[in-house]
């Protein structure tokens, strides 16, 4: 299976280094294996996603294991599906992608974020990544059993589009209670979560779980945490202060994984 143009969406065929369409849309091939599938009109702004001293801090935190657990109970759920074709959409540097790989016979890495995508095709190489936009997703109809989406925006018109009668789409969003504590020094009055009430149009909710365990943070991993939330830029400087000089941060994580099956038409 292969790439679909992002521009006319025929199919692209590999050549050499190179994806071309029969409208004569080319698309290369990096040194480090992904492929840029982004075309410039589509871009909405020059370099799309983190920062690189972002994506360093957030490699870092990832790879201390503190959100493992969420890995490795989605792992668990793709084990049970056994998928051949498997997308994930928002995939950073591969954190979970590349664990996914190894439950499907073939997997897909997509994020908006170039220097995300590069890193993570050089230290996955049984990934194939490419740089694309979720809103129109460069795969043919039909084409995944399975597509990941954790915390990652994505056209649900896409997801219809693209899994096959029967696959899945699980996704990952805060619960109730994430981060509450990280929340408490933000805002006077702490809001909770909302409950899930999204639907997905052609698929069926089969399964919801809740995933909640502590995590206990240094400073500096407080401050990354930080600054991967959606609210960083509520917080007042002494807040990164504070989190700064901590020498132990308590923090819960809350996690709702949900697994959606594509109906039949």
């Amino acid at each position: 299976m292969s790439y679909s143009c992002p521009l006319c969406h025929a199919p692209l065929t590999r050549s050499g280094n190179s994806y071309l369409c029969p409208q004569r849309h080319q698309f290369d091939q990096a040194k480090e294996g992904y492929v840029n599938l982004l075309p410039v009109q589509h871009k909405r702004s020059r370099d799309p996603g983190d920062s690189a001293e972002m994506m360093q801090a957030r490699r870092a935190f990832l790879d201390a294991g503190h959100y493992q657990p969420l890995r490795d109970a989605v792992s668990a759920k793709l084990n049970a599906i056994k998928p051949e074709h498997l997308l994930d959409i928002g995939c950073g540097e591969g954190y979970y992608t590349h664990a996914f790989a190894a439950v499907a016979k073939e997997t897909w890495g997509l994020d908006v974020s170039k220097t995300a995508v590069r890193y993570g095709a050089k230290r996955y190489p049984q990934v194939n990544f490419c740089v694309a936009s979720s809103q129109r997703l460069p795969f043919d109809d039909v084409s995944m059993d399975a597509v990941i989406r954790i915390y990652a925006p994505c056209n649900p018109a896409e997801l219809k589009r693209v899994v096959k009668p029967g696959g899945w789409v699980i996704t990952v969003t805060p619960g109730p209670r994430h981060l509450l504590e990280m929340k408490g020094l933000i805002y006077n009055e702490v809001q909770l979560h909302a409950p899930h009430s999204e639907v997905i149009d052609g698929f069926t909710l089969q399964s919801h779980e809740a995933l909640a365990y502590p995590m206990q943070l240094s400073g500096d991993e407080a401050v990354t945490l930080l600054q991967m939330t959606p609210f960083a830029w509520r917080a007042k400087p002494e807040v990164w202060e504070t989190l700064k000089q901590s020498e132990r941060f308590d923090c819960q994580t809350d996690f709702a994984i949900h697994a959606w099956q594509r109906e039949n038409d």
